[in-house]
């Protein structure tokens, strides 16, 4: 049998030194299918502040396959990885909402208020499966229950190969499930070294900046010094533990800053175009 290739195609950018260029979208089959063919690595469904619908999750997974790029491709997965932001933060210490979405074949999984030891080691517990302690990448030991049909036949792969490729990256090499922990609160920056040292299994670490801006006093000020040393401080501690950085939103204006800063998880929003309708108002002189 041939060797499967990455099927993550952010892990696949983050692995070869380059950024991953991932984004938002609403949980609805329109966008699913608008961001199947859109020049992305990854996508994430939004179902923390939008309703979590499991149900719509699938729908959406099923219209990013494109037939005609699988088979030209030859690749398996979605040109472009689903993943998913899931309502309960860290602390709460919920695992079913995670069992469920990896189990319908998520890639990936944005945790919200990750801000302890606790919150991170239960993010990367809550997207493993359970092993013997001898075996290689214990530790976190997983806890994720075991009802692996829909994921595998979405990756296409057999049971016991999406065993192998479900685990986290870069803790297994081989891993194909990303852990992104989001730093939003003053508490998180200060545990984020402990975090980074003692939780093996964090993929990347996204600032989130609104709510951290609210706990620092300045809703959506992300100019303001109070803010903008936050963020520094947040990239300073993820580069010195080699941990990608994720901004969430960059723009034409800011883009090739926030590479040069060291920023390589990119989360660009999704532009609408109204060009015809601006030019025919100008036109028609509306």
């Amino acid at each position: 049998m041939p060797e499967i290739p990455r099927l993550n195609g952010a892990i696949r950018a983050l692995d070869s030194g380059k950024p991953a260029f991932v984004t938002f979208s609403p949980g609805e089959v329109g966008s699913a299918i608008t961001m199947s063919t859109a020049p992305y690595d990854g996508v994430v469904f939004e179902m923390e502040h939008n309703p979590y619908d499991i149900k719509t999750l699938c729908d959406c997974m099923q219209y990013m396959l494109n037939r005609k790029q699988i088979a030209t491709s030859g690749s398996i997965a979605p040109a472009v990885t689903p993943m998913v932001r899931i309502p309960p933060n860290g602390g709460e210490q919920s695992q079913w909402i995670a069992k469920q979405v990896l189990d319908i074949g998520v890639y990936g999984i944005v945790w919200p208020h990750v801000s302890t030891v606790e919150d991170a080691r239960n993010a990367v517990i809550a997207s493993r499966y359970p092993r013997p302690p001898e075996a290689p990448y214990y530790d976190p030991p997983g806890q994720r229950g075991d009802a692996p049909t829909s994921a595998a036949r979405y990756w296409g792969l057999t049971a016991q190969e999406y065993y192998k490729r479900a685990d986290v990256w870069p803790l297994n090499p081989e891993g194909e499930v990303l852990v992104v922990i989001m730093c939003e609160e003053k508490r998180a920056i200060a545990n984020l070294p402990k975090m980074l040292e003692q939780v093996p299994g964090i993929g990347v670490v996204l600032i989130g900046e609104g709510d951290l801006s609210q706990d620092l006093g300045h809703p959506r000020q992300y100019e303001h010094p109070t803010v903008a040393s936050a963020i520094n401080d947040i990239l300073a501690i993820c580069k010195q533990y080699k941990m990608p950085c994720g901004h969430p939103h960059v723009d034409t204006k800011n883009v090739d800053e926030l590479i040069e800063r060291g920023f390589r998880w990119l989360m660009p929003a999704p532009v609408t175009s109204f060009s015809a309708l601006e030019m025919g108002r100008k036109k028609s002189g509306r």
